[in-house]
């Protein structure tokens, strides 16, 4: 006999009344969604008079993350990296990755072993940056898990951090 498939109910018992399943895809696409429409309206920097000033620090914070994941694998960081890393075409990465080096997050330099070829690293502001956004999302999780146990709280962090490190490569 082969497996048997149920579906979940919203409080998460099966419909045809069997223990509940593992149904973590729809919870953490709840997940994402949730926190794509919320993310940008968070002070990474100082207030800025401008009013779209969220919508440019979110694809600052893009960036700059793609940048910092990228040179931790050591090789010189490009455009098209942060494209792949983003999920965006050359064209779109690359006004983003403009628009990061006119705020000051980011530098263009020649690369160490092709002289045709253009890398990108963090500025000071840049780090400064990724720290920051760093330090609210640590906030934001401890504030998720605040009435977890400890021994919860590090487990799913661990969990979190598996699935990030094997899905982002």
């Amino acid at each position: 006999m082969g497996p048997r498939h149920t579906r979940n109910t919203p409080a998460g018992r099966a419909v045809d009344g069997s223990s509940p399943a593992v149904d973590g895809g729809p919870a953490l696409f709840r997940l994402v969604r949730f926190w794509s429409r919320r993310w940008s309206n968070q002070a990474f920097t100082r207030p800025s008079p401008a009013p779209d000033d969220d919508r440019w620090r979110v694809q600052h914070i893009q960036v700059v993350e793609a940048v910092a994941a990228a040179r931790r694998t050591g090789a010189e960081t490009t455009v098209t990296d942060v494209a792949e890393h983003l999920g965006l075409d050359h064209s779109g990465a690359s006004r983003m990755v403009r628009d990061a080096v006119a705020a000051g997050y980011l530098a263009r330099e020649g690369s160490a072993y092709d002289r045709r070829r253009v890398v990108l690293r963090l500025t000071n502001s840049g780090h400064e940056l990724l720290a920051a956004s760093h330090d609210w999302q640590r906030r934001c999780f401890d504030q998720l898990t605040a009435t977890w146990n400890e021994h919860d709280r590090r487990q799913f962090a661990g969990y979190l951090q598996r699935l990030a490190d094997e899905t982002i490569r």
